[in-house]
């Protein structure tokens, strides 16, 4: 299992944790939906660091070299994450929770409904 981490200081950009979760909100999320062997992405952010980034998580033998869509916030910023990390998964554990299925959770949907 491989976890992929990538986020950009965003001091050389104009755009800002306000504008990419806009951006998350009108397009970008949709299309991961369908990513063969994706686990889990969950996108991140920090204004006191002015950081944005994501990290996803593949079940063992994915195909990380396939077609990903479109690294819309890449484009946005204006250029590649500031840090990248990809590795290898030691263990994983899910703690007592209720909150079933993790897709739709987040600021961004929160911020619009809220």
């Amino acid at each position: 299992m491989r976890a992929t981490v990538a986020h950009w200081d965003l001091g050389r950009s104009e755009q800002t944790v306000d504008t990419l979760r806009a951006l998350l909100y009108e397009e970008g999320v949709d299309d991961w939906t369908s990513v063969h062997g994706l686990l889990v992405k969950f996108w991140f952010s920090d204004r006191k660091r002015n950081i944005w980034g994501a990290v996803m998580l593949w079940e063992p033998g994915a195909d990380l070299d396939q077609p990903l869509p479109p690294n819309r916030a890449r484009e946005l910023i204006g250029y590649a994450p500031t840090h990248r990390l990809d590795v290898e998964v030691e263990v994983t554990v899910e703690g007592l929770h209720c909150t079933g299925e993790l897709t739709g959770l987040g600021a961004v949907w929160e911020s619009k409904n809220g």
